[in-house]
């Protein structure tokens, strides 16, 4: 049996700058992939894997997450959270949280992922290497700043900091393993991203682990480029991570139940239409994504636009976002 470890510390308080302006209707952890909050993935995947406790860090648009979780659960997975007036980075935000982790190994995971990596072999390698820390790796083509050794199973370097290349070969995949001896290293209060604290502790002599995860599926949702490619992938490859087996309604749903469509209507593509929304008669939606309570008028043709709850059209229009 491997051991458990209870708790985990989500990130939920980035701006979402390279997803304005539909981060300034949402937090981007909260923005829906055919109906699903993004970090409402991040917490099926942690239960599936053990996790009984999670404790999120909030910052831009708080008052969302009160809505979405009003009762602070999540099929019974409890929820906690913790408001940063000024944002305090990964480093910081997890200081932020020490005294609700307490003094037992924790998780981390970055909100904005999308994926159905293998955490239990992240946790099984965690102890059976006796590591301070260690990271998902993944080569996601977005970075390859991470210096690991197959060998010893360790990361060796961050972005060169301790004389390697810059190049390291891999990125870190968003999800992590810390022991508590860590918040020694942080001041309280105080922004500190994750990569100082690293780098400061590979100094230090600390065992930092890896564990390279580059099978399964695997979605960061850092621009709008990328968060239509996900509903596409998902659409033309019926994907859906094993986590979400059971889920009522099932995962993903294209059309809400509570939405109108007028006959005739052409729907096409990766589209999505969601909770309380009305669609005219002569209206195509081309990979479209309509958030609940949108309202397509008569004669309107979408191609790549995402309407988020406001009332739209006629017209054609491309690659918009219409916003309330």
């Amino acid at each position: 049996m491997s051991p458990r470890i209870a708790k985990a510390f989500v990130l939920g308080a980035g701006l979402g700058v390279r997803l304005r302006p539909l981060t300034s209707v949402l937090p981007k952890p909260l923005l829906p992939v055919f109906g699903k909050p993004i970090i409402s993935f991040a917490l099926d995947h942690l239960r599936e894997a053990g996790i009984s406790a999670v404790a999120i860090n909030t910052h831009h648009l708080a008052h969302h997450f009160d809505r979405l979780f009003p009762d602070h659960s999540q099929a019974g997975l409890s929820v906690q959270f913790f408001h940063e007036p000024v944002l305090l980075e990964t480093g910081g935000g997890m200081k932020n949280v020490e005294r609700w982790l307490g003094d037992e190994p924790f998780l981390t995971y970055s909100g904005d992922l999308v994926n159905d990596l293998d955490i239990r072999s992240l946790v099984e390698w965690h102890f059976e290497d006796a590591n301070d820390a260690t990271l998902a790796l993944r080569r996601t083509g977005l970075s390859t700043s991470v210096a690991y050794d197959p060998g010893s199973r360790r990361v060796v370097d961050l972005v060169g900091a301790l004389g390697g290349p810059r190049d390291g070969g891999y990125d870190f995949a968003g999800i992590s393993i810390w022991n508590p001896t860590v918040f020694t290293r942080i001041k309280p209060g105080l922004p500190r991203s994750m990569g100082s604290v690293l780098i400061d502790w590979l100094r230090a002599g600390a065992r930092i682990g890896g564990v390279v995860l580059d099978g399964n599926r695997w979605f960061n949702i850092g621009s709008r480029k990328e968060y239509l490619t996900l509903h596409d992938v998902v659409r033309r490859e019926a994907w859906s991570p094993s986590y979400l087996a059971g889920e009522s309604p099932p995962w993903p749903c294209y059309l809400h139940s509570s939405a109108t469509v007028a006959p005739g209507v052409a729907i096409t593509g990766s589209s999505w239409i969601g909770a309380g929304c009305l669609i005219e008669s002569n209206v195509t939606l081309e990979n479209s994504f309509l958030w609940p309570g949108s309202k397509v008028r008569r004669s309107t043709r979408l191609i790549d636009c995402v309407v988020a709850g406001t009332e739209i059209g006629p017209g054609e229009f491309r690659d918009k976002n219409f916003l309330p």
